[in-house]
């Protein structure tokens, strides 16, 4: 069977870095927001190329931090509006509603898969005050039209870079640094991934970086004086010195999916499938590889008999979930469409040249 995701092996060409890695942390006896989360913060703010990156516990509390922190700026209050694509992980539009913000649901576009810019103007009401874009399986969203539209309407713009990490803009800048802040994700399964949980918050604004450093440490300025009602979303300590190790190799793993994603543009043939959009391969990490067909049970299942494992990202969108009930009677066809059709291929930096054949060989024969 050809594992949808080979993590044991990924993580695999690392041991001996990570096992020195945890002697230094045992050794240390600091184990919470330490020597490893600083110097790992610093690293990634180099690399993103942003003035400051905070550490925190997780991707969903990253974006939570985000919102929480503009908030206490004034740049955000309760009831505000937030648009965000309909098609996004549940992650997305749980810490605009978990902050007492609306989301907005905008249709994605059907090539890209991120939310569809053009669209964005018509959802825009007085209550609006940002755009959470996301850069959906490591796919940049239209970063100039959205700049354009935040500059134009004096909006937010926020990015939900959790599966992009190390992604660059035509202009040289990576993700994370293409807005007002951003919010990752190093759940074990990303480009650049933990071996737990973990999350960061990147940006270039001196106050809003001030801000989440002590929301995320229960509000504290000092010890035991508090400025904020805070939240316990510190970045664990050992996380951040295996991230550490992992980030000196992203750009590498990174390469190596985009190279198993042309040999899938280019050898997958079938009639029906629809692949990814490969206009800007050069700026998409293919944090997952997203596939459509109109009959994908049929082929997820041929696949899986075929000893191939893959995955949906996601069955179900966020509208007709029981958890966002209120937003049931939005009519949502691209993004419905979407959920029925995608399908996503093993891609990761251990897959085998046999193994991506075989796939291909596979696909290439269902009927």
């Amino acid at each position: 069977m050809i594992k949808f995701l080979g993590l044991q092996k990924v993580n695999g060409r690392f041991q001996e870095e990570f096992q020195n890695q945890f002697e230094s942390f045992l050794n240390s006896g600091n184990y919470v927001l330490g020597e490893q989360v600083s110097k790992f913060e610093s690293e990634f703010a180099k690399y993103c190329g942003t003035n400051h990156c905070i550490g925190v516990s997780n991707g969903l509390d990253a974006l939570k931090l985000i919102f929480e922190a503009f908030k206490i700026l004034g740049k955000l209050k309760k009831g505000d509006e937030i648009l965000v694509p309909a098609n996004t992980y549940i992650a997305s539009v749980l810490a605009i509603s978990h902050c007492g913000l609306k989301p907005i649901l905008v249709e994605p576009d059907i090539k890209s898969l991120n939310i569809d810019s053009s669209l964005v103007e018509n959802f825009l009401s007085p209550k609006t005050k940002a755009i959470l874009g996301v850069h959906l399986y490591g796919n940049l969203f239209d970063v100039a039209r959205l700049e354009e539209i935040c500059k134009k309407h004096h909006l937010l713009l926020i990015e939900d870079a959790a599966q992009a990490h190390g992604a660059k803009y035509i202009d040289g800048r990576r993700t994370g640094n293409v807005s007002h802040a951003a919010a990752f994700s190093f759940y074990p399964t990303k480009n650049l991934g933990a071996l737990g949980d973990g999350g960061a918050i990147t940006t270039n604004s001196d106050d809003l970086e001030v801000v989440i450093r002590k929301l995320r440490n229960y509000g504290q300025t000092t010890r035991n004086i508090y400025d904020f009602k805070g939240y316990n979303c510190r970045l664990d300590e050992l996380q951040a010195s295996f991230l550490r190790v992992k980030l000196k190799y992203l750009d590498e793993d990174n390469k190596k999916r985009q190279e198993i994603a042309k040999f899938y543009l280019d050898a997958i043939k079938t009639e029906h499938i629809i692949l990814p959009d490969s206009n800007n391969l050069e700026s998409h990490v293919f944090h997952q590889y997203v596939i459509r067909h109109e009959k994908r049970d049929n082929l997820k299942n041929y696949l899986y008999k075929n000893e191939i494992e893959t995955l949906i990202h996601y069955p179900k969108p966020i509208h007709k979930q029981k958890a966002f009930k209120e937003l049931s009677p939005l009519k949502l066809p691209v993004t419905e469409r979407l959920h029925n059709e995608i399908l996503s291929l093993p891609i990761y930096v251990t897959l085998s040249q046999n193994e991506m054949s075989k796939i291909v060989s596979a696909i290439n024969k269902f009927s």
